[in-house]
């Protein structure tokens, strides 16, 4: 990085077209990024790897939480950990860990090993952090793996130190997208605390929304797109054209707002679609519609003002990092690069905002950050 930050995928072509036009009010005027390379703080203690990055989210304490897979550490990267050592590194990270503003690890656990009396993900999927300080993790995984691991049809709820709370569900297959009792795949969860509801992204295996009381587990009610009752008809992919599906195609995320409108990300159909808490339809946006891949839509962050003014998209399928302005679902801005550069995505998979409107951006091995240089703050 030669001792400098650099610019995210030519930023300023990115933006320059945008800020500062005309037509534009000037509440859109929309933040500027640069990669903040001292973050976190590198090398990490304990000879500690990473496998995926799961999950990502920012606590209210603006502490970012990671959620990874230390079973999928590559071999080759497991010298330190083998007895005896057959090298200084390394050894795999414990699953969940928290790390503060400056990017230290606070603390650290979880994993397959560690779970005693409860299911821990196959195909871990998916972190929150509540308004009460738990942590819930999913699992994508849909049908028994090649190593013989079990579908994910759970999701679960710790508190801060790793001490389990509560599960919904359970391993094993779908039982279909109207069975209450069992999730498949599911991506991701948002708690409401107005209600203390855990809305839950039952996505990869079911194609639906479902909630739960978030402290007993009973189920309250759930939807499909439109608001219908979802089914488990087999549907093609969208194809970009003017026909939009009547299914959802991989429910990915799911972000409650203070206004009450729920964001759900069907992420292989290229859309967004916004609903009230009760599951009422009231609209939707579609980005980039003729993306195939991983889809344009993997999940969305909201701007911490009052307002909630702004939403920062992932759209993994073109490697980008989208500013939508939240009143309409217009985007503001685009930029990123496929790539393993820092600053470069690879298999980007979610975008976090954090208390100040910085963004943390997670991949395969690695989280980033990147902070805002134009002084365009919530």
């Amino acid at each position: 990085m030669q001792g400098s930050l650099i610019r995210v995928a030519l930023m300023v072509l990115a933006f320059a077209p945008l800020v500062g036009q005309a037509s534009e009010p000037a509440a859109d005027k929309v933040p500027e990024y640069e990669l903040d390379s001292s973050w976190p703080r590198l090398p990490l203690p304990n000879q500690w790897a990473l496998g995926l990055i799961n999950g990502i989210h920012v606590d209210a304490n603006n502490h970012l939480w990671m959620f990874h897979s230390p079973e999928l550490v590559p071999n080759y990267a497991r010298g330190a950990a083998q007895v005896p050592p057959t090298g200084k590194c390394c050894v795999p990270a414990p699953a969940i860990i928290e790390f503060d503003e400056q990017g230290n690890v606070l603390r650290a656990w979880g994993g397959p090993e560690q779970a005693k009396g409860y299911d821990w993900p196959s195909a871990g999927h998916g972190l929150y952090v509540d308004y009460k300080g738990n942590i819930w993790i999913g699992g994508s995984q849909t049908r028994v793996g090649s190593d013989g691991s079990p579908p994910d049809g759970m999701y679960l709820k710790f508190d801060p130190n790793g001490k389990l709370l509560l599960q919904i569900g359970g391993r094993g297959p779908s039982k279909g997208s109207l069975d209450p009792t069992q999730l498949s795949g599911a991506a991701a969860v948002d708690v409401d605390p107005e209600t203390n509801e855990a809305f839950i992204a039952d996505g990869y295996g079911n194609h639906r929304v479902i909630v739960f009381d978030a402290d007993t587990g009973k189920f309250k009610r759930q939807w499909g797109a439109y608001g219908k009752p979802p089914t488990d008809e087999k549907l093609p992919r969208y194809d970009g054209g003017p026909t939009l599906p009547k299914q959802f195609n991989l429910v990915h995320c799911i972000r409650i707002a203070k206004d009450g409108l729920v964001y759900v990300c069907d992420r292989l159909n290229n859309r967004m679609q916004v609903f009230r808490k009760d599951g009422t339809f009231v609209t939707e946006y579609v980005y980039e519609p003729h993306t195939q891949g991983s889809g344009s839509v993997g999940n969305v962050s909201l701007w911490p003002d009052a307002q909630q003014t702004f939403m920062v998209m992932n759209d993994p399928g073109n490697f980008q990092t989208v500013l939508l302005r939240r009143a309409d679902g217009k985007v503001l801005s685009r930029f990123g690069h496929f790539g393993t550069w820092a600053g470069e995505y690879h298999r980007n998979h979610q975008m976090e905002f954090d208390l100040k409107g910085n963004i943390y951006t997670s991949e395969d091995h690695r989280v980033q950050r990147l902070k805002i240089v134009n002084g365009v703050t919530p």
